[in-house]
């Protein structure tokens, strides 16, 4: 590895932050629900911008579901935006171009069922236009028509629009499937929670069943809450959200005619980890852990939540470069993807990559498709050959007395 002095690069971490402390949807329900979280701001009230009503995500003829992560992309101007920590044999022409060039090797490679960016799509301080940046930003998901959605992170709305502003953006682009925030919540904080259902593979028994369910929270960019540093976190009021959706969706799932005896399995997806990340040590975790847990200063208790919910068997984020690795505690994966962006802070000689996450469904006894039976996980590298590494089962329906 070449010396410190010979690498391009930044002042670490989060760039700037010198904090101390690392659709349209269609309303059917009968009873609104009505949240009261604490220092919720004015713009969370405002109604969600009107979007068409997306295409329904559901399993492939094959029996699998594919989800290829993104994480901190960073992007800026394009071309004419540098990339960061790399080798000095790769600075030559090195751009926020060879960002799009990595999600286009790992479309044709993967061939993903859906995509989701994991926050800080954008950095906004070093866009010109965020509006253009983040255009350019999703365009390589947009070309191939594959359907996808995206979270916020801590620098999407640095930029010369607010993190509303981009929110609304995002939901306004072709084959996202994002959404501003759910229509039956009156109150919440924050900008881009909502959840999606993936549907059983088309003319089986679970074609019109939910099993595998995607919750996707805004984990806020940082604390406004005075006496308290560092970063946001996600509040009560999204808590109460995701407590009632996951509530909803296991009733219907346990209901006629495909009764079932336990809830469908669920992945969540935000920017900023947990501090339940900071469990782990090289002993119970798969993957690397390079850099420290930026976490909010505060547990709000999402982790708690998500246990006592009972569904959601893997979380994912980004916002910690340098760390991709997955560990498992009390039932919950905690994955990290990794850095993807190359506008983004790295290290020379540790290439970017991306999270893969494989739902597959079990056969039935006729032969058909039935409910999902595992969800496995691996990362690919952008070197020369995309190489795949740390696969592993995130969770399996035959130990799932193990993960309640």
């Amino acid at each position: 590895m070449a010396q410190a002095s010979s690498i391009v690069s930044i002042n670490k971490k989060k760039r700037c932050v010198t904090l101390p402390f690392h659709g349209f949807v269609v309303a059917l329900a009968v009873i609104l629900l009505c949240f009261v979280p604490i220092n919720v701001s004015a713009a969370a009230r405002r109604q969600p911008p009107q979007q068409q009503l997306p295409q329904k995500l559901r399993f492939g003829r094959n029996g699998e579901f594919k989800i290829l992560q993104v994480a901190d992309m960073h992007y800026a101007d394009g071309k004419t935006t540098p990339c960061l920590d790399v080798l000095p044999s790769q600075v030559h022409g090195c751009s926020d171009l060879n960002t799009s060039a990595f999600i286009q090797r790992m479309i044709q490679a993967e061939k993903p069922n859906f995509i989701v960016f994991t926050g800080d799509n954008i950095v906004g301080f070093d866009a010109m236009d965020s509006a253009k940046s983040l255009n350019a930003a999703f365009a390589p998901a947009i070309a191939a028509r594959i359907p996808w959605a995206a979270v916020l992170g801590n620098h999407d709305g640095e930029g010369t629009l607010s993190r509303e502003e981009v929110m609304k953006h995002i939901v306004g682009l072709k084959h996202t499937m994002s959404q501003f925030n759910p229509s039956e919540a009156h109150i919440i904080d924050g900008f881009g929670n909502y959840n999606l259902e993936v549907g059983g593979v088309e003319g089986s028994g679970f074609a019109n069943n939910s099993v595998l369910n995607l919750y996707f929270l805004d984990s806020g960019d940082y604390s406004t809450v005075p006496g308290i540093p560092g970063y946001g976190w996600i509040k009560q009021s999204q808590q109460l959200w995701f407590q009632h959706t996951s509530a909803k969706l296991q009733r219907a799932y346990m209901s006629p005619p495909n009764v079932q005896k336990s809830s469908a399995p669920a992945l969540a997806y935000f920017h900023i980890p947990l501090p339940e990340f900071a469990s782990f040590d090289s002993s119970n975790f798969t993957g690397e852990r390079q850099d420290g847990i930026s976490s909010a200063s505060v547990n709000s208790g999402f982790f708690t939540t998500m246990l006592e919910a009972g569904d959601v068997k893997a979380v994912f984020t980004g916002h910690d470069h340098l760390n991709d690795f997955c560990g498992q505690l009390t039932g919950i994966q905690l994955c990290y993807a990794g850095g993807f962006g190359y506008h983004a802070y790295g290290k020379a000689g540790w290439s970017r990559r991306a999270r893969v996450v494989v739902a597959s469904l079990e056969k039935t006894e006729k032969g058909g498709w039935g409910t999902v039976k595992s969800i496995k996980t691996w990362k690919r590298l952008d070197d020369q050959h995309l190489t795949a590494i740390d696969g592993q089962v995130l969770w399996s329906k035959n130990s799932a007395g193990k993960n309640k």
